[in-house]
C-alpha cells in the first residue's frame, strides 16, 4: 500500500514537473523574450505563444480556432453562386458581339424593348424643368427693403427743403439748382453783385470777391446774378429780402443733407446714393416713387426665377422703368431696383414631381417589331440592343451557363476573400467559427437584394454591425470589397451602389467608437446624410445640365438618405440579438453589463457586500493597468466586475464577508474542505455566469484570474498537520485553482490586480515607494509561478502595472484633515 501510495506521489510530481516545463520552455532566463530558435516560423503551437494582439483586444471566445479551410471554401462557393447569378443563364449571342451566321425573323413579332424604354424614361425624369411658384415672404421682404430706401431718401429730402423754393417765374429751375449746390464764396459773390447792382461781363476771366483771390467766371453764375438784379428792379425790397432769406434757407438745407449724404452708411438692401437724389423736384419725386412702387408690383407679379443673370434683370426693370417713370430719375430708379429686387420663385416640389412623372408616363414604350422571314442581323455584324430583344424573344441568343466567367469570378471573390483574411490577420485576432458565418451572412444580404430587386443596398446596415462587433479595419474591408464585387457581378445602379458603399464606410469607421445605443442612433443619421448627398453629387455630375436636373434628383437623392437611415434603424435593433446568438462583445454591451443594476451585480452587493467592495476596488486598479498599456478598458472593466460572483454560494466562507464575525473555517477544522470551498467560487462562478448568459469573453475572468494559483494558507495548514501527524508530503495539486492560466493581457491584469488588493488595502503610513516594493514583489511572484505564461504580459510592463497600482492606491488613500478633539466631541444644544 505504501508502495502504491508513493509511485502516486511520484506520477502527481512528474506530472506537475512537466507542465512547468512546458510552461515554461518558450521563455529564456526571466527577461520573458524568446530565443532566435524558439522565433522560427512552426516551432512553437499558438497554444504555447501569446495569443492577443498588440492593442490588446479580446478573443471574441475562450476558444481559440485558427483560420478554417472549410469556412474560406464556404465563404468563396456562397459569395460565387449568389452574386455570379448572371453567368447562370448568360445570352451567348449578346449586345455588343458579332452575329456568327444571318439570323432571321421565325414569325411576326413585336416585343418591347424594356431597358431603352426605362432609359428613355429615367431621361425624362431627370430632365424635365421644375414648376415654379412665387414665394410670398420673399415678395414681402422684397417690398419691406424697398419701403426702407424710399423713407430714407424722403427724410434726406426732407432736411434739404422743398425743391423748388421759388416760383420758377422769379428764377428759373436751373438758376434755383445752381443756388442750392453753391458754395460760400460763390453765395457771397451773387449777393454781392446784386445789392451793387454791377454787372457781370461775361468776357471777364473771373470776378474779384473780398478777401479771395480772383475766382472763375462760370455761366451759371452770371445767369444767377442776372435773374436776381431782374427781380430786383421788379420786386419791392421786401419781397427780393424775402426771397434771398428763401435762397440761403434752401442752400444751408441743402448742404446739411449732403452731409449726411455723404457722412451716413446705408443698409445693405439700399444701394449707394449721390446728390442727384436731392436734385429732382417735389412733384418728379412723387412720380418717380409711383413709378418704383408700380414697376415692382408689376415684376414681382410676373415673377423672377432663380439663376437669372443682373444684366438680364436690369434690362427689364429698364424697360418698365421707361414707361413709367420721369426720364431724369430714370438712372436712380434703375439702380434703386436692381438693388432689391431678388428672385421670388421657388420649387413647387409637388407639382415637380408631378410634371416629371407625367413626362416618364408620356414616353411610349420602344417596341422593335420583326415580320417572319425578315433578317435580324447579317453575319459579321455587331448585334445591336434591338437586335438582342428580337433573339432574346425568339430564344436564338443562346443563354446558357458562362463557366469561363463564373470561374473568374470566382477567383475574384477568392481574392477578395484572402484579402479578408489577411487584415482580419494583420490587425485582429483569429475570428472564431461563428464569426466567419455571421460576417458571411452579412455580405450576403447586399446580393440578395439586388437580386429581389431592390436598389437600397443593405451597405449601411454591414458597415454598422461589423464595425462595430469587429473593428473599423475589418468593417471597412467587407464594405469595400462587399462594393466592388456587387459592382463587378450584379446590374446595379452604380450611383446608389457606391452613395451605400460610403454610407457604409462612414458607419464602419466610426461604429467602433461608439459607447452607447444613442450614440449609434445619432450616427445612423450621419450615415444617412452622407448616403444621400453622395447620391446627389453623382447624379449631378452625370447630369448634362446640372441647374435643370437638381430639382429633379433632391427628392431622389432625400429617400436614398432616408434608406441609409432606416438600415442604421435596422442595423441598431439587430445588433442585441446578435451579440447574444454569436456570443459577441462590444463597447456599448459592455457597458450595459457594467451597469451596477443589472441583477447580478445587485444580489452581489447584497449578499456578499464585502466582495463587492473588493471588487470595486480591484476594477479601479486593472482598469487603470489596462488604460496605461493599451488594453481594452470596456472589457477589463466588465470582467472585474463580474470575476467574484461565485463566492454568492457560500459569502460567510470569505473573510471580506465576516465583517469581524466567527471564522467559517475555524469551524470546519479542514484544510481540504476549506480549500474545496474557496476553489468552488470559481465554479459555480460559472454556473452562475451560463446562467444569466454573460458572453464567453466575461465568463474567462472567473476561472482565468485565479489560473492554477495556490491556495496558500490551507496548503500550509495541510502541511503542518501532516508533519504533525507523521504522514506523508500532502499533494500540491489538492490545494491549485484548476485554471486556466491567464490567457489574455486583460484577465492577466486582472489576476495581478486581485492579488494586490488586499496588500494595498491593508497597507497604513507608508510611503510609496513601500507599497511599490510590496506590489512588486506579489507581481514577481505571480511571474515565477508561471501564471502569466500566456497572458501576452511581458516583464518589462509589470514593472509599469505595479507604478499604475501605486498611484490609484495614492488616490483612494489620501490624506484627511485630522479635526481637534473639541471638534469632535462638541453636541448640539
Amino acid at each position: 500500500m505504501k508502495t502504491l501510495h508513493s509511485l502516486t506521489q511520484q506520477l502527481n510530481h512528474l506530472r506537475q514537473k512537466s507542465e512547468q516545463f512546458r510552461t515554461i520552455l518558450p521563455f529564456v532566463g526571466s527577461d520573458g523574450h524568446l530565443s532566435p530558435e524558439q522565433k522560427k516560423p512552426g516551432h512553437w503551437s499558438k497554444q504555447t505563444l501569446p495569443f492577443w494582439g498588440t492593442k490588446g483586444n479580446p478573443p471574441p471566445s475562450g476558444k481559440r480556432q485558427g483560420r478554417s479551410p472549410i469556412m474560406f471554401v464556404l465563404a468563396v462557393v456562397s459569395l460565387t453562386s449568389v452574386m455570379g447569378n448572371r453567368f447562370y443563364n448568360q445570352p451567348t449571342l449578346d449586345v455588343g458581339r458579332e452575329a456568327p451566321y444571318t439570323i432571321r425573323a421565325r414569325f411576326d413579332a413585336s416585343v418591347e424593348d424594356t431597358k431603352t424604354t426605362e432609359e428613355k424614361r429615367k431621361e425624362a425624369r431627370t430632365g424635365s424643368f421644375p414648376v415654379l411658384k412665387i414665394d410670398e415672404s420673399l415678395n414681402q421682404q422684397i417690398n419691406q427693403n424697398l419701403q426702407e430706401s424710399l423713407e430714407k431718401i424722403d427724410q434726406w429730402r426732407q432736411v434739404s427743403g422743398a425743391f423748388p423754393f421759388a416760383p420758377t417765374s422769379v428764377l428759373s429751375l436751373s438758376t434755383q439748382q445752381y443756388l442750392r449746390q453753391s458754395e460760400a464764396w460763390e453765395w457771397q459773390a451773387i449777393v454781392a453783385f446784386v445789392e451793387d447792382n454791377a454787372p457781370v461781363n461775361p468776357f471777364e476771366p473771373g470776378v474779384l470777391i473780398p478777401n479771395r483771390e480772383k475766382a472763375p467766371l462760370t455761366r451759371e453764375f452770371s445767369q444767377a446774378v442776372s435773374e436776381l438784379q431782374s427781380y430786383r428792379q421788379l420786386a419791392s425790397a421786401e419781397a427780393f429780402s424775402e426771397l434771398i432769406q428763401t435762397a440761403s434757407k434752401a442752400r444751408q438745407g441743402y448742404q446739411k443733407a449732403s452731409a449726411q449724404l455723404s457722412s451716413t452708411g446705408t443698409p445693405d438692401s439700399m444701394p449707394a446714393y449721390d446728390v442727384s437724389v436731392l436734385d429732382l423736384s417735389d412733384s418728379t419725386w412723387q412720380k418717380t416713387r409711383q413709378g418704383i412702387e408700380g414697376v415692382t408690383r408689376h415684376i414681382l407679379t410676373q415673377g423672377i426665377p432663380p439663376g437669372l443673370p443682373p444684366d438680364l434683370l436690369e434690362n427689364a426693370v429698364t424697360v418698365q422703368v421707361s414707361t413709367l417713370i420721369p426720364a431724369e430719375a430714370q438712372p436712380l430708379a434703375i439702380e434703386l431696383l436692381s438693388h432689391n429686387l431678388k428672385p421670388n420663385l421657388i420649387e413647387d416640389t409637388e407639382q415637380t414631381k408631378r410634371r416629371a412623372e407625367q413626362a416618364a408616363r408620356s414616353v411610349e414604350p420602344v417596341m422593335v417589331t420583326a415580320q417572319k422571314g425578315d433578317v435580324i442581323v447579317e453575319a459579321g455584324e455587331e448585334i445591336t440592343q434591338a437586335d438582342f430583344v428580337l433573339l432574346d424573344h425568339y430564344g436564338l441568343s443562346r443563354r446558357e451557363i458562362n463557366w469561363i466567367g463564373l470561374i473568374g469570378f470566382g477567383g475574384l471573390v477568392t481574392g477578395a476573400v484572402g484579402i479578408f483574411w489577411l487584415v482580419e490577420r494583420r490587425v485582429h485576432p483569429p475570428l472564431r467559427r461563428r464569426d466567419h458565418i455571421l460576417v458571411l451572412l452579412l455580405s450576403l444580404s447586399t446580393p440578395v437584394l439586388a437580386l429581389l430587386g431592390g436598389q437600397y443596398n443593405s451597405l449601411p446596415a454591414i458597415g454598422l454591425l461589423v464595425g462595430s462587433f469587429y473593428g473599423l479595419s475589418l468593417g471597412a474591408t467587407v464594405v469595400t470589397l462587399l462594393t466592388g464585387l456587387v459592382t463587378f457581378s450584379m446590374e446595379v445602379s452604380w450611383e446608389f451602389l457606391i452613395a451605400g458603399g460610403t454610407g457604409g464606410l462612414v458607419g464602419a469607421l466610426l461604429a467602433g467608437r461608439m459607447r452607447s445605443r444613442e450614440e449609434l442612433a445619432l450616427l445612423g443619421g450621419a450615415v444617412g446624410l452622407t448616403q444621400g448627398s453622395v447620391n446627389l453629387v453623382l447624379n449631378l455630375i452625370m447630369s448634362a445640365s446640372a441647374g435643370t436636373i437638381w430639382y429633379a434628383v433632391l427628392p431622389g437623392a432625400a429617400l436614398y438618405g432616408v434608406s441609409g437611415l432606416a438600415w442604421s434603424i435596422v442595423a441598431l435593433g439587430l445588433s442585441p440579438y446578435l451579440e447574444r446568438l454569436f456570443d459577441l462583445v462590444t463597447p456599448i454591451r459592455l457597458a450595459e453589463l457594467s451597469n451596477p443594476n443589472r441583477s447580478l451585480l445587485k444580489r452581489l452587493a447584497t449578499e456578499a457586500p464585502g466582495t463587492f467592495q473588493h471588487t470595486l476596488f480591484v476594477a479601479s486598479l486593472a482598469e487603470a493597468a489596462a488604460r496605461e498599456l493599451h488594453c481594452n478598458v470596456e472589457l477589463v472593466r466588465a470582467g472585474t466586475l463580474y470575476h467574484d460572483i461565485g463566492k454568492m454560494h457560500d459569502p460567510l466562507g470569505f473573510i471580506e464577508n465576516q465583517m469581524g464575525g466567527p471564522n467559517k473555517h475555524d469551524q470546519i477544522n479542514d484544510p481540504w474542505k476549506s480549500a474545496a470551498i474557496i476553489k468552488k467560487h470559481v465554479s459555480e462562478g460559472l454556473v452562475m455566469a451560463r446562467k444569466h448568459q454573460l458572453p464567453q469573453a466575461i465568463r474567462d475572468f472567473i476561472p482565468e484570474h485565479q489560473g492554477k494559483l495556490l491556495i496558500s494558507y490551507f496548503y500550509f495548514q495541510a502541511k503542518q498537520r501532516a508533519q504533525e501527524k507523521g504522514e506523508e508530503s500532502v499533494n500540491e495539486a489538492d490545494f491549485r485553482y484548476d485554471g486556466p492560466i491567464p490567457q489574455s493581457r486583460e484577465t492577466g491584469i486582472v489576476m495581478l490586480a486581485d492579488a494586490c488588493e488586499a496588500a494595498l488595502r491593508s497597507l497604513k503610513d507608508v510611503t510609496p515607494d513601500t507599497a511599490l516594493i510590496t506590489v512588486k514583489k506579489i507581481l514577481k511572484a505571480r511571474w515565477q509561478d508561471n501564471q502569466l505564461v500566456d497572458s501576452g504580459l511581458t516583464k518589462e510592463e509589470l514593472s509599469t502595472v505595479a507604478e499604475v497600482f501605486v498611484k490609484v492606491w495614492q488616490q483612494c488613500n489620501h490624506q484627511r484633515i485630522a479635526y481637534p478633539k473639541a471638534a469632535l466631541s462638541c453636541q448640539p444644544n
